[in-house]
């Protein structure tokens, strides 16, 4: 977890820097270029061929344009918008996921879901204060990028039962590699040597985030690691204050902390439940 929290406060630094000296599509050109030379190499290596294979090209296609455009909003809202305040409103994705994979995949709403789903809208009424202060545009890109993300997690859900998770992130790859080149192209820009070194740097952590954050969950329980990755937006907040001058809202932090609890909410399972479902634990 300390992987993943140092990977993705490096991305968003990286994010920061680049933000308004190179388009954004060029970045995640470059991103999407390093991700693919490294999962075809992982293919390679392991001679695992068939992972090439798929039946479901509708949903990786579906599932990889609403990462993307994620992918975009964030980037652009860290243009907009303080680090921990980005870091924050991405918090809602577990509460946009929630209602999506009830309207589309038909899961069911427990109360823990609806108290989380609430704790989350409370959470965001308290950052964004509607009627008290103006919404920044940043705002609304980051919300929006976060419903994205949501589409992201119930196509992978969808795609679990069928394909491997390297498969899925070969068609993550080659879906958005060509998409990213046609947008980056009429805009593109002849980095110099600084640039290219956070480019670099986004496409490394893109990918060490995640894979950090994935193997966190085969040591702890999900609550655990939803609490530590919580540790983040301070993370940010402190790197924000202390090299881009931003300030850290109280109301931030108590919303971020309202998230936090319907996070846990709705992953916490009893003791005695999860020994049950386990015999072995037993």
């Amino acid at each position: 977890m300390l992987g993943a929290l140092a990977s993705f406060c490096l991305m968003a630094i990286g994010a920061k820097e680049l933000s308004g000296e190179l388009n954004t599509f060029q970045v995640l050109f470059v991103r999407s270029s390093i991700s693919l030379g490294v999962v075809l190499a992982i293919i390679a290596v392991s001679g695992k061929t068939d992972l090439f294979r798929t039946q479901r090209l509708k949903w990786h296609s579906f599932r990889n344009i609403s990462h993307l455009a994620g992918q975009y909003g964030w980037f652009v809202a860290i243009g907009l918008l303080p680090l921990a305040e980005v870091f924050a409103l991405e918090f809602t994705v577990p509460f946009w996921t929630a209602i999506l994979a009830y309207v589309v995949l038909k899961e069911s709403l427990t109360a823990r879901k609806l108290i989380a789903i609430l704790c989350g809208f409370l959470g965001v009424l308290i950052i964004v204060q509607p009627g008290f202060k103006q919404i920044d545009f940043g705002v609304v890109v980051i919300l929006l990028a976060a419903i994205c993300y949501s589409f992201t997690y119930i196509s992978t859900r969808a795609l679990a039962g069928t394909d491997a998770p390297l498969t899925i992130l070969f068609y993550m790859c080659i879906i958005q590699f060509p998409i990213t080149l046609v947008f980056a192209l009429p805009h593109w820009e002849s980095p110099n040597s600084n640039q290219w070194l956070w480019m670099a740097a986004i496409g490394i952590t893109a990918m060490s985030a995640h894979y950090c954050l994935s193997n966190a969950m085969k040591y702890a329980d999900a609550a655990i690691v939803v609490t530590m990755d919580f540790l983040r937006l301070p993370a940010i907040a402190i790197v924000g204050a202390l090299f881009y001058a931003e300030k850290i809202e109280v109301t931030l932090l108590i919303g971020a902390l309202l998230m936090l609890v319907g996070n846990i909410v709705n992953l916490y399972q009893p003791k005695r439940k999860r020994v049950a479902s386990d015999p072995q634990e037993s």
